[in-house]
């Protein structure tokens, strides 16, 4: 049975319980990260800390502990549930006031309930999937407007996976104002004439921590990166396509909303940057 941890102790999971009353539960007032394990191995661990400590910023969320400590948690989590490739999920919230309340609870009296638990996912390196692509469609983007804030607000984000299942393919691509702005779990470029493009940084969409580890390893190896927004027809007509999560690495898109891109197999790029950033994540992994 996996071990978990709740508010600082490590509990079987079938344990583990947090109020009816958390904020998380009543009002999706929570942040989270998800590191991914590679050979026992956290993956840009201090990029997942940095970006948990704007999260909780941004909603004037307490930091529960400090990065050394989480550190500590991920890996007692791994070594408990002996996680060799996988995941550690990680939430923060607002804690649990006692009484369902629109007004924020006093921070000084109620602290933030933090739950890290571990998903074992064996092989994760050598997904199928990344030998033959995905397909997505493009759904319109209904979110709120700070899509940088990484919250557990993910219900659109689930009926966007379910509408792609639906359409008999794997993802969705979001769209606003006529413009791709990412994934439902992750960043999406497209490839044309060598150059990869994807949306820049702003309130638009998650600053992916893999997203920024990719376009570093893309331009030491002297390719061409253009930040800036893309449509869904420009899409269509890109060479090749791919997204990067945390999970997902980097997985080649060959298909968009039925239109085969290049010969339908996944791209040179994306095959290049996938290895790229597996060879030298895994050097940098603690």
């Amino acid at each position: 049975m996996r071990t978990v941890y709740v508010n600082g102790e490590y509990l079987p999971e079938d344990e583990a319980k947090v109020s009816i009353f958390d904020r998380g539960f009543v009002f999706a007032d929570g942040v989270y990260e998800v590191t991914s394990v590679l050979d026992g191995k956290l993956i840009a661990f201090d990029g997942h800390a940095e970006r948990l400590k704007r999260s909780l910023s941004e909603l004037d969320m307490q930091e529960p502990m400090t990065t050394e400590d989480l550190l500590e948690i991920h890996r007692e989590l791994v070594a408990r549930n002996e996680i060799t490739d996988g995941l550690v999920y990680l939430q923060v919230t607002r804690g649990n006031p006692g009484d369902r309340d629109f007004a924020f609870p006093d921070p000084n009296t109620v602290k933030p309930t933090v739950v890290l638990f571990t998903q074992s996912k064996p092989g994760m390196a050598e997904s199928p999937a990344a030998k033959v692509g995905m397909k997505v469609i493009s759904i319109p983007d209904i979110r709120w407007h700070r899509r940088d804030i990484k919250t557990v607000q993910l219900l659109y984000p689930s009926m966007g996976k379910m509408m792609a299942k639906a359409a008999g393919a794997d993802d969705a691509w979001m769209v606003e104002d006529g413009k791709v702005t990412e994934g439902t779990s992750n960043n999406a470029y497209i490839v044309k004439g060598g150059k990869i493009i994807t949306r820049e940084l702003s309130e638009d969409i998650l600053h992916g921590i893999t997203r920024a580890a990719v376009l570093a390893y893309a331009k030491e190896a002297q390719m061409v990166v253009e930040e800036r927004a893309f449509t869904v027809d420009e899409a269509k007509g890109a060479d090749e396509a791919f997204i990067t999560s945390a999970s997902a690495f980097v997985m080649p898109v060959v298909e968009i909303d039925g239109v085969t891109l290049g010969d339908g197999k996944p791209g040179r790029v994306a095959t290049r940057l996938r290895e790229l950033y597996l060879e030298e994540s895994l050097k940098a992994a603690v």
